[in-house]
């Protein structure tokens, strides 16, 4: 069951680092930036590049994070490219950090980067096995450490963790208070389960003037100020556990605000609709995963990180399904036949992956529009 050190990726690492899966598997190698211990649930992402903007991710928090593209560091990181103000992944897992890294935008490693946010990062490991791993048995706990290196302490370290079912991280990630972005004319509250910075950039872009709230803000509060849409962002955890923003949900599509919803935001907003939600084997992460719209018969190439789905069994008469994952079939977008509400699982701001998606944005400026009866001059692009 343990895997010993084969890789020259070893000799880029600082130490022994001990990684242990809940089920008894082992991988031995080595660790960069921090030390000690952290759990979390492993998963895997199949993005070629963007390890920057994947560790900044807040929907990565309570995850350690395998890496496919076995060359990772190259390129170094910077303090343009960050999704977020800190690393909310627990951890990194890579076959080969790359000892030097070369770019004229760099101000730093992967592993200073890492270290400068307390972060363990593992190198000189088999993440191809770790995959494969993932995949027949599915996302599960672990323990990574650089300092409990007895094999069978740190599996039940993993197996004495918390679960992801049931598990709402939203706290975690939001805005600690509103905040304010953009000058356009479009007045539109954003509510914060842990967005992404490039999801802001869009919507500024596209004429709008943002009001981010917290992610438990009251319906009361939001409607107060008259905005003229709604837009609630991906996050991490499990949606069925967000009890406190589920409460306030019925309340904000009662006041039939155009609203768009993206990952997180998808699946409460289902919930809230009367759909079901349900956890993935092993979830869909990165920039590779293939959606079909059904609206226009297009298929697009998506980023996604998301380790939880909608029932499609489970929606409602009032609910149109609009996209779906050409490899599984699952949920990836639906909208309601009589609100102006929509929303898709996938990630359309990418950050890293593909723009195939990012009509959505002008999408939703064009709802908002209708809704206002507005002139289209109102949105840029």
């Amino acid at each position: 069951m343990t895997e010993k050190l084969t890789y020259p990726g070893y000799l880029s690492g600082q130490g022994p680092c001990l990684l242990a899966l809940e089920d008894g598997k082992i991988f031995w190698g080595s660790y960069f930036g921090a030390t000690g211990t952290a759990v979390g649930e492993l998963v895997f992402n199949t993005s070629l590049t963007g390890y920057q903007e994947i560790l900044t991710d807040p929907s990565y928090a309570g995850q350690v994070i395998t890496l496919t593209n076995p060359e990772i560091g190259n390129y170094g990181t910077n303090s343009e490219d960050l999704e977020a103000g800190c690393i909310y992944a627990r951890g990194l897992v890579v076959r080969h950090l790359s000892r030097c890294f070369s770019s004229w935008r760099a101000s730093q490693s992967l592993a200073e980067f890492l270290s400068q946010y307390s972060v363990i990062g593992i190198t000189g490991v088999d993440t191809r096995a770790i995959t494969r791993h993932i995949r027949d048995k599915g996302a599960m706990r672990c323990a990574l450490s650089t300092e409990i290196l007895n094999e069978e302490a740190l599996v039940e370290i993993a197996r004495k963790s918390p679960l992801m079912t049931g598990a709402d991280f939203t706290n975690e990630v939001t805005t600690p208070k509103i905040f304010h972005l953009g000058t356009g004319d479009i007045k539109v509250a954003v509510l914060d389960f842990g967005i992404k910075q490039n999801m802001l950039n869009l919507l500024a872009a596209k004429g709008m003037s943002l009001t981010v709230y917290p992610a438990k803000t009251s319906a009361e509060e939001i409607l107060s100020r008259t905005p003229d849409g709604l837009f609630l962002s991906n996050g991490p955890g499990d949606p069925a556990a967000c009890e406190d923003i589920l409460s306030q949900l019925p309340r904000l599509i009662s006041a039939k605000l155009p609203t768009f919803g993206i990952c997180l935001g998808h699946q409460l907003l289902a919930l809230a609709l009367g759909a079901n939600t349900y956890k993935l084997k092993f979830g869909h992460r990165g920039g590779n995963q293939p959606v079909k719209d059904l609206t226009t018969n297009k298929v697009e190439i998506t980023c996604q990180n998301h380790g939880f789905a909608v029932d499609a069994v489970s929606l409602p008469e009032h609910l149109e399904l609009t996209h779906v994952n050409l490899n599984d079939h699952s949920v990836e977008g639906f909208r309601h036949k009589s609100l102006p509400l929509f929303c898709v699982q996938y990630h359309p701001e990418a950050s890293p992956g593909p723009h195939d998606s990012s009509y959505l944005f002008e999408r939703f400026c064009r709802l908002i529009e209708t809704h206002k009866i507005m002139e289209p001059k109102s949105c840029t692009n």
